[in-house]
This record gives C-alpha cells, sequence and structure tokens, in this order.
C-alpha cells in the first residue's frame, strides 16, 4: 500500500508544506512568543518537517537523530492554551490550502487536517 508520503511526493512536499506554516508563524508575535530562539525558526523548521515525513511514512530521520517524538513531553515547556492550539492550526490550514493550490489532492489534505487538528488540541497544556 502507498503511504501518504508517497502519495504527496515525498520529502519536497512536506519541506514546502512546512515552510509555509513557518512562514505564517513568523508573522504571528503571539504564536512566535512561543519559540525560544523566535529569530531564528530553523531548527523547528527541521524538526516538524523531519517528524511529519517520518509520521506519514519516510525515512526515519527524526528518530535517528532525536529518538521517539515523544510530543506532548516535548512541548511540555511551553504554555499551550486553546488560542496558542488555534494559531497554530490556523497556519497549519493556510499551509494546507497553499498545497491544494498547488495541486494537493483534497484526499491527502483530509487525511492530514484529520491528524493535525486532534494532535494540536493534545498538545493543550494549560487552560484557556
Amino acid at each position: 500500500m502507498e503511504t501518504l508520503y508517497e502519495r504527496v511526493g515525498g520529502s519536497a512536499f512536506f519541506e514546502r508544506l512546512v515552510d509555509r506554516f513557518y512562514d505564517g508563524v513568523a508573522t504571528d508575535p503571539e504564536l512566535l512568543a512561543l519559540y525560544p530562539d523566535a529569530d531564528d525558526l530553523r531548527g523547528p523548521r527541521r524538526r516538524l518537517t523531519l517528524f511529519l515525513i517520518q509520521y506519514w511514512g519516510g525515512p526515519t530521520t527524526y528518530s535517528d537523530e532525536r529518538g521517539h517524538p515523544r510530543l506532548r513531553l516535548r512541548h511540555a515547556p511551553f504554555a499551550i492554551d486553546s488560542a496558542a492550539r488555534d494559531r497554530w492550526l490556523t497556519h497549519m490550514r493556510a499551509a494546507l490550502v497553499e498545497a491544494i493550490n498547488d495541486g494537493l489532492a483534497a484526499a491527502a489534505a483530509d487525511e492530514l487536517w484529520g491528524y493535525f487538528v486532534p494532535v494540536a488540541d493534545g498538545m493543550r497544556n494549560r487552560a484557556g
């Protein structure tokens, strides 16, 4: 069975998606405040790209370099409330819309969105 990673064109798709996402984050002072090194988002861009590539069936570079993803544990130091979750989802949705405009199949976009929403919700660790 073909993985979503293969269906969307491999690593290049996830690099573009994450670049679009972080281009939005870079313009969002409230969300950007959660990043310890907001002036240099290269590390977060790379980590999210590698994570998504691995999750959707590509190479395991993320785990090879960082171990098990442990998403909740890795995000625990950051104050993520409903507003932060919503801002994250806003930028990811905008990145997906751009990808659809570039030819991403609606079924693939739906599959990605169906993953992003509950995971983003699961990262909340503060009331509000």
